[in-house]
């Protein structure tokens, strides 16, 4: 079955994460969904002569802003999911909605906190159809969109959390390799898992280092898979060529070490190397890339080629 949750008032929860949020939808394993998502606040509004999406006005006029962070459409409650289950989120397809985008710095933030002395921000227009964009200073970019925020419901000790910090529930990875035919896999902590999304990006590099991409608004079609036969406890990835595992902290060195045990861990189980081999063979074959450094949890992602993964003979 394929559904469909738009974004408004009623179907958006602006900042935070929290176990407590009713599921807006039902769906059941294998169901495909197309959600639609917003982006930014009143502040990173565009001049005339762009596309605003009118429910974004009033989300800005009507929702409530409970902690610092993103705008995200959701949760949505997959049947049968449990604690200790696991989410294939398979991403169909990501739509551009609007012809702008927003890309902003600010003081104490980015991966130079303190170099920057005021805010100041730009806007992109952006070619849907072709998925180009123009910048001010007359830069074109091709796009390649993808959402920055992805997750289930954290654990309920938690309570509300911000939407900022990635975490072991997903959240705000900021992982550009998660575009169309990339599937997310997330560890479920609660009933229903309580799938959100939002964070739209038209692009990003590698460690979204002033702290934004261009931010708008996206349209996805997931699949959403029930995997009661695996057990995970952080998120992982693949895309149609590499397996993704993911780290993220503070301090940087202790995301990448995270990330790398579990591509390890992942080698071993399914080669049947010894982790002293499995290690070698990452030295060898895997690329540890930056996700991000600015999310406070920042972001390393290990990426390992299939075919990588022949069991050892």
């Amino acid at each position: 079955m394929h559904h469909h949750l738009p974004s408004s008032p009623e179907t958006v929860h602006w900042g935070w994460f929290d176990a407590a949020l009713p599921h807006l939808l039902a769906i059941d394993s294998g169901d495909r969904v197309t959600i639609d998502t917003l982006s930014g606040g009143p502040a990173n509004l565009p001049g005339e002569g762009y596309d605003v999406p009118p429910e974004l006005l009033r989300v800005h006029a009507k929702s409530q802003r409970r902690l610092p962070g993103h705008i995200l459409t959701g949760p949505i409650g997959i049947r049968g999911a449990k604690p200790g289950d696991v989410l294939e989120v398979r991403i169909l397809d990501v739509q551009l909605r609007q012809d702008w985008g927003y890309t902003f710095v600010r003081p104490l933030a980015g991966a130079f906190p303190t170099d920057i002395a005021a805010f100041e921000q730009v806007i992109t227009r952006i070619d849907r159809e072709n998925k180009r964009g123009l910048l001010p200073w007359g830069l074109e970019l091709p796009l390649r969109p993808f959402f920055g925020v992805m997750g289930v419901a954290p654990p309920p000790a938690w309570g509300s959390i911000s939407t900022i910090q990635p975490r072991a529930h997903g959240g705000n990875l900021d992982n550009k390799e998660l575009v169309p035919g990339a599937t997310l896999y997330l560890p479920v902590f609660n009933e229903g898992a309580g799938f959100s999304v939002g964070d739209g990006h038209a692009v990003q590099g590698d460690g979204e280092v002033c702290t934004t991409a261009i931010e708008t608004a996206l349209t996805g079609t997931f699949e959403i898979h029930l995997r009661k036969d695996l057990r995970l406890d952080y998120p992982c990835a693949e895309t149609p060529d590499h397996v993704i595992t993911m780290g993220m902290d503070p301090d940087l060195d202790t995301a990448a070490k995270d990330a790398l045990r579990r591509m390890v861990d992942r080698v071993a189980k399914d080669t049947g190397l010894s982790r002293e081999r499995a290690l070698m063979l990452l030295s060898l074959q895997a690329d540890v890339r930056v996700t991000q450094l600015v999310n406070e949890h920042k972001g390393i992602h290990v990426m390992l080629p299939k075919t990588a993964l022949r069991k050892a003979g």
